[in-house]
């Protein structure tokens, strides 16, 4: 499967806070951690709703935890 044009900052976000988990970060926003692994990997793009839910998390914009990677 190639990987999204999509990059995205979930890992080093992740660590910057508190170093949590992808478990940790997928119930945050009601989804399960092999759905957290896919979209830090580039594998799978997460829906709309599950992108702000992220940034809600990590209290930052949509710009800063995804970009358009052409």
């Amino acid at each position: 499967m190639a990987k999204l044009p999509i990059a995205n900052q979930i890992r080093r976000l992740r660590f910057e806070n508190g170093e949590m988990t992808q478990s940790d970060l997928a119930e945050r926003i009601g989804v399960t951690r092999q759905t957290i692994a896919a979209i830090e990997a580039g594998k799978y793009g997460p829906s709309l709703e599950a992108a702000f839910r992220i940034a809600h998390v990590f209290d930052v914009s949509l710009n800063d935890v995804f970009q358009w990677a052409e």
